[in-house]
């Protein structure tokens, strides 16, 4: 059978054994009919929370979005989102438009205009966050491990913070959305880094579908408390990138009330594990580097058996990408093994360690090879199998065990959470 897998911007039409492939994908739901419509009456109607446009008439406001390398459908929330304000009394040059890079690249003007429009671009105050400038933050005490809790200093000042972003699974918050949004979307490095550190990361909790219990997503959400009230505004998107649901009001209800509608659809239950997963970073933009590739690894991990081989399509026209800090950490060391002890060697503190440290934990159990634009040199630089063929790959691993191997495909990636029965 041939099965498309989210590759790009478009799709890889893969044949699959037809006798032994379970095909592992998200519920189906339809888009809402009139997507500006319900948004306006999410935000009338927000969950423990006054409507949004009785607190912004005369205030100084900061819409928090997400970057380039997220799906959020930006360009449509925000222009509809700023009329509704400006129409409820807020004023053009009281409002700053506050791109959640968390500990990302700044985004170019170029791209900005992608993201939001060219005309929002044009008429809007909109700048980047700033991570690694300790001076663009205000600290709101200290993280666990006793570093300061810095929030940008736009977000810290404003009198109204409305956070917007999209619900889905994530390989160790458990979801994304809600409090994600300010911590660590808009908060410093140093910050985010021990929130991501290697006892957190390592921890069983910090997975897929864990909000409650999980030590990252608890202390992002105190930290996101710490600054004040904030409105949320989510959305949940299908395979089309189509919005499901909205859900505003309180960062951390109204979050909660989207996180039980994007599991519903995302939570899929197997039986026992699979000699070989193949799995997708959900396509553009989740797929444009290696760093967020991590995510597709970890949604596979959770049902690949132990000796079991991790298959992975992702695009990743920027790369790891090169000379960020995530490629000098996978450069710095030898194989997967030695980055597992690297990273949780004490005091060993290294920006974006986190992807790396997932990556090395799942090779300890299974092989990872990855079908890529990237040329084959930087995929083993990676610590790598690269993969040409997905279907002769497969067919060469069944080569040996033709009896009894099982097949999983994960055409979208993490936007599935797939768990066995016996956990």
């Amino acid at each position: 059978m041939k099965i498309p897998l989210a590759y790009g911007r478009g799709h890889l039409d893969v044949e699959f054994p037809d006798d032994r492939t379970t095909i592992i994908e998200p519920s189906h739901q339809a888009g809402l009919a009139d997507e500006r419509a319900a948004m306006i009456a999410a935000l009338d109607a927000p969950v423990n929370a006054a409507p949004l446009r009785t607190q912004v008439a005369g205030k100084k406001i900061v819409i928090v979005h997400t970057d380039i390398t997220r799906a959020t459908p930006n360009d449509r929330l925000i222009p509809w989102l700023l009329v509704y304000l400006e129409g409820a009394g807020a004023k053009r040059e009281d409002i700053t438009l506050l791109n959640g890079l968390g500990t990302h690249r700044p985004n170019t003007k170029a791209e900005m205009e992608q993201m939001l429009t060219p005309a929002v671009v044009a008429n809007y105050r909109c700048v980047n966050h700033e991570p690694e400038n300790d001076a663009a933050h205000v600290q709101f005490g200290v993280t666990r491990t006793g570093v300061p809790a810095l929030l940008n200093r736009h977000l810290a000042e404003a009198e109204v913070r409305i956070i917007t972003g999209f619900i889905e699974p994530h390989f160790f918050a458990g979801f994304s959305g809600g409090p994600k949004g300010i911590m660590p979307g808009v908060a410093a490095l140093k910050t985010v880094m021990s929130n991501h550190g290697a006892k957190n990361i390592g921890d069983r909790r910090s997975t897929f579908g864990v909000t409650e219990g999980n030590p990252i997503w608890e202390e992002m959400r105190d930290i996101a408390l710490r600054v004040g009230p904030s409105f949320l505004l989510n959305v949940a998107l299908n395979e089309q990138r189509k919005i499901t649901g909205i859900f505003a009001g309180d960062l951390i209800a109204a979050h909660k009330v989207g996180i039980e509608f994007v599991r519903a659809g995302a939570m899929q239950r197997v039986e026992q594990p699979f000699d070989i997963v193949v799995t997708t970073n959900s396509g553009y933009p989740l797929d444009m580097n290696l760093y967020q590739a991590v995510k597709g690894m970890r949604a596979a991990d959770l049902i690949v058996k132990d000796g079991g081989t991790v298959i992975i399509a992702a695009e990743c026209t920027e790369g790891v990408p090169a000379n960020s800090p995530h490629d000098k950490l996978l450069r710095s060391v030898k194989s997967g093994g030695e980055l597992l002890e690297k990273v949780n060697t004490p005091g060993f503190v290294w920006p974006e360690q986190w992807q790396g440290h997932i990556q090395s934990l799942i090779q300890r159990r299974a092989e990872i090879q990855i079908f890529t634009a990237m040329d084959d040199a930087e995929v083993r630089a990676a610590h790598l199998v690269p993969c040409r063929d997905i279907a002769a790959t497969i067919r060469a691993k069944l080569g040996p065990n033709p009896n009894g191997a099982r097949i999983a495909v994960l055409p979208q990636g993490p936007l599935t959470i797939p768990y066995l029965a016996a956990k």
